[in-house]
């Protein structure tokens, strides 16, 4: 059922022919567009106290987040920039909100934890980056937390978080896929949590292409919004490449090649499964690496994972990274999962060292 109105609400965010001006509105719409216009003014007053917060001096906090609502890649990118910022010498930690996890208070997350209890954000991020990680529904909590057991750290990045109004930042960095803005209306009557025209706010707008491969277009070139403020900030690019395949039971495993792995998927059933903000983006990245799923099964974003949800033997049973984390307690040898890296704009972390260390870029 909540998949059923997930869809509804995509297609009328995201539809396929732009909504003609003028075009006749029904009751329900109308209604919609109110409930916007209330989002709005709170979006509005929001965004105001957030300027309003004290900048932090030590550490720097980069906010990667979203004004769609909706998956559109953020954590494998925040996994990617914190490893690219700590090879070049910044001590980093990791805030997560924990959506749809058991617990609320601020806690410390590691590689092995539950879930259940976390997260599965947080978990991921946890294991994939081999760095400190807090999280808490008050990010501020969380990262008084990680500060208290990490005092070393001189760079936090937050998963997520642009709206969050008691978490001081040092540079906000606005995420979008090539959905754009959909509608551009606001929620629920579209999927912007605030205005487009906050953008101007903002230090950088990232941008991602289609998954494993780059496109080729120019550094900085990047598409254009509806409603689009004209003083935009900087823009850069990012994609999501497949790197191989891992067992989600032994997830330290030697990663298994994507064409070794596509071979020897030919002539088995094979039953793929996502739990992400958007499923079907998973399968079509199976089909581009040689796979051809018998099955393609469809989860809620954030879903709570359970035995039943794994089909019966024979079938090979492929996931992502993020269902890997919930699946593991019930995974057998038919489990894998697919391990992505976040590949950016060469320029992107030099941009963002030269602006934290007050000297950016042109």
């Amino acid at each position: 059922m909540r998949l059923a109105l997930e869809a509804r609400l995509l297609a009328r965010w995201f539809p396929a022919q732009p909504v003609a001006l003028g075009a006749s509105r029904s009751a329900g719409t109308l209604l919609l567009d109110a409930l916007a216009a209330c989002v709005a003014r709170a979006a509005r007053a929001r965004r105001g106290n957030i300027r309003r917060l004290a900048a932090t001096e030590r550490p720097a906090i980069i906010i990667v987040g979203n004004l769609v609502a909706g998956g559109t890649g953020k954590t494998p990118l925040v996994a990617g920039l914190a490893h690219a910022m700590a090879e070049r010498g910044w001590r980093v930690g990791i805030l997560a909100r924990g959506h749809r996890a058991r617990r609320r208070d601020p806690r410390l997350v590691g590689p092995d934890d539950d879930p259940r209890e976390h997260g599965d954000e947080p978990v991921l991020l946890a294991r994939t980056t081999g760095l400190p990680v807090a999280c808490a529904t008050d990010r501020s909590q969380a990262l008084a937390l990680l500060l208290r057991h990490h005092p070393g750290l001189t760079l936090v990045l937050s998963d997520d978080g642009l709206q969050h109004v008691g978490l001081a930042r040092t540079l906000e960095l606005a995420v979008f896929d090539e959905r754009g803005a959909g509608n551009g209306r606001l929620l629920p009557a579209g999927p912007l949590r605030e205005p487009l025209a906050h953008l101007a706010t903002m230090d950088a707008l990232l941008w991602r292409h289609a998954d494993a491969v780059a496109t080729g277009m120019p550094v900085g070139a990047a598409p254009t919004l509806p409603g689009m403020p004209q003083n935009l900030p900087r823009q850069f690019r990012f994609w999501l490449e497949p790197a191989g395949w891992r067992p989600v039971a032994d997830p330290q495993a030697p990663t298994t090649g994507l064409a070794d792995f596509a071979a020897g998927m030919r002539g088995q059933a094979v039953h793929a499964l996502a739990g992400i903000g958007r499923p079907q983006r998973f399968f079509e990245t199976l089909r581009r690496i040689g796979i051809e799923p018998t099955r393609c099964e469809p989860l809620a974003d954030h879903v709570a994972a359970g035995a039943a949800m794994l089909p019966p033997p024979p079938a090979q049973i492929l996931m992502t990274a993020k269902d890997a984390v919930k699946f593991a307690p019930w995974a057998d040898a038919r489990c894998w999962f697919l391990e992505v890296r976040a590949r950016f704009d060469p320029a992107l972390p030099d941009w963002l060292e030269a602006s934290l260390r007050g000297s950016p870029t042109d």
